[in-house]
């Protein structure tokens, strides 16, 4: 062998290290695994920040509260975290809270028994966990936590949500099934730059996905900083997905199909206001089922994509087919009048294809100025002549 062919071959040794480096986990990165009969909290609590922890596949019956950067991640479908066997019972009496919000998360006595402790855990993840969550993610005003990875495991059956997060910064969930929870699939509040990418939510109470500012006060829209909902499947929920009071987000490339809604963005008279977000390349089919309206929001069938006091949205390429019910809310792409008098202001319906959506495949309800439909590929609309 030449000296050339020798450096030629040290050369390709080189670019190959640094390559397979690229997808290895860093050095600093601990490795823990836990099998079936093992605890997923128990290694929670004992990693580092920065740790990984594998959960190998198997059914675990647990509640797990994380507060510090790590990753968690199964075995695919193979991994699959359900409700405790047995109820947790508190033993010194939980404060009486009136949620403002549907799944609004219950506050017992901080320090109550039976729910995992993590270091710097504060009262309210206390509460996240003990309310019938499957996996929480809790910072705090003062110190968010951050850098988060959720992926690759089955959240199943919880009365209250599959997963959680509040006082978040960077949290990723990917490729996560949050399936027959009571409230809400994957839900965050109070956070930034979060992605939820590649997750399959079906048949959950409430939102499949679930981002808003917080759910158990009124005011102004958070700024997410570019949060990312992309390429999830959402079916057979109330709603698919529901952005509420946020901004600075993208929601695209999602599947939604065969819940009551298919995607809510839900702003108020609060300030700053709710949009600035882009709603683009989603799949929006047959979302027919038909959920019972509440205090806030009337029966809810056979609906595509709804705007209620948004501003400077953008809904644009996405398909929006056979959305058919008798709800007010029906149709394919609705800017609806919201029930607290915020209006639908210079949002942008462009370049979608809107077909076989009833009553109407467009229809711009309130009183809203600035919002403008173009070149859209529709049927019927209200008013008339925007097709």
């Amino acid at each position: 062998m030449t000296n050339r062919q020798i450096k030629s071959l040290t050369c390709i040794a080189v670019v190959m290290a640094a390559g397979l480096g690229v997808l290895a986990p860093s050095a600093s990165a601990a490795g823990r695994r836990v099998h079936p009969g093992d605890s997923i909290q128990d290694a929670v609590n004992s990693a580092r920040p920065g740790d990984i922890i594998t959960v190998m596949p198997g059914t675990y019956y647990e509640n797990v509260l994380i507060t510090k950067r790590l990753t968690l991640r199964g075995w695919g479908a193979g991994t699959v975290i359900k409700p405790p066997v047995t109820a947790v019972t508190p033993t010194t009496p939980a404060r009486p809270t009136t949620p403002t919000a549907p799944g609004a998360p219950v506050a017992p006595a901080p320090g109550a028994s039976g729910a995992p402790v993590a270091p710097g855990a504060s009262g309210r993840a206390l509460a996240c966990s003990q309310a019938d969550t499957g996996i929480c993610v809790m910072g705090t005003a003062e110190q968010p936590v951050v850098g988060v990875d959720i992926r690759s495991l089955t959240v199943s059956g919880f009365k209250r949500n599959g997963v959680w997060a509040s006082y978040t910064d960077r949290l990723s969930v990917q490729r996560v099934t949050a399936e027959n929870n009571g409230t809400w699939g994957i839900a965050q509040e109070r956070s930034t730059r979060g992605l939820f990418r590649d997750n399959v939510a079906r048949d959950n109470a409430e939102s499949g996905l679930f981002i808003a500012n917080t759910v158990d006060r009124e005011g102004g829209a958070t700024d997410t900083l570019g949060a990312v909902v992309r390429r999830n499947t959402l079916t057979g929920n109330r709603i698919g997905v529901t952005v509420r009071r946020v901004r600075n987000l993208a929601v695209y490339g999602n599947s939604v199909t065969g819940n009551c809604g298919g995607i809510f963005v839900v702003g108020d008279e609060g300030e700053p206001g709710a949009g600035d977000m882009t709603i683009r390349g989603n799949r929006i089919h047959e979302n027919n089922k038909f959920c019972k309206g509440n205090s806030r929001l009337p029966d809810i069938q056979g609906v595509g994509i709804v705007l209620t006091g948004a501003e400077e949205t953008v809904v644009r390429s996405n398909s929006i087919r056979g959305n058919v019910g008798a709800s007010p809310l029906s149709g394919g792409i609705l800017l609806f009048k919201s029930f607290v008098g915020a209006t639908n202001t210079d949002n942008v319906i462009r370049d979608n294809v809107v077909r076989d959506n009833k009553p109407a495949d467009l229809a711009n309800q309130g009183t809203g100025t600035g919002n403008r439909f173009v070149n859209n590929r529709c049927g019927s609309s209200v008013p008339a002549g925007m097709c």
